[in-house]
């Protein structure tokens, strides 16, 4: 039986950037505006960050060939809460936006085999900014 291309890193690497791609289409329609895509520092990556009405969104992308949009938005648990807020932390000092207000977005995309487009769930606030040093101090 041949292997599942999933568990490939080049097809897991290509499908979520077609996912984060989906993503960036979803959230321009609602009137964010795109700050930055896979923004990566010595923290980690962020998947997209956006700004709507002044708030800085920063969002995560979680993506699966199935038609289960739980799953994934599951997958956002506490220790990835933790590393999202330190990503934003160090993200908002360095672009010297500590005074804006700031939320975690998370967005599933769900590409069922039977659609020719994705199945987007965006969950907005999904979470609070959690950990030592939370988001403002």
């Amino acid at each position: 039986m041949p292997e599942s291309p999933a568990r490939k890193p080049w097809w897991r690497r290509w499908f979520g950037n077609r996912s984060e791609r989906a993503a960036v289409r979803f959230l321009r329609r609602l009137g964010c505006r795109i700050l930055a895509t896979n923004y990566v520092c010595s923290h980690g990556e962020l998947d997209i960050i956006a700004e709507q009405g002044g708030c800085v969104v920063f969002v995560e992308v979680r993506s699966t060939g199935g038609d289960d949009a739980e799953r994934p938005a599951l997958s956002v648990d506490a220790a990835k809460q933790r590393r999202l807020t330190r990503l934003a932390l160090y993200y908002l000092r360095q672009y010297r936006l500590l005074d804006r207000p700031a939320r975690f977005d998370v967005i599933t995309v769900m590409w069922p085999a039977d659609r020719a487009e994705p199945r987007i769930n965006h969950y907005p606030s999904a979470f609070e900014a959690v950990g030592r040093g939370q988001m403002y101090s």
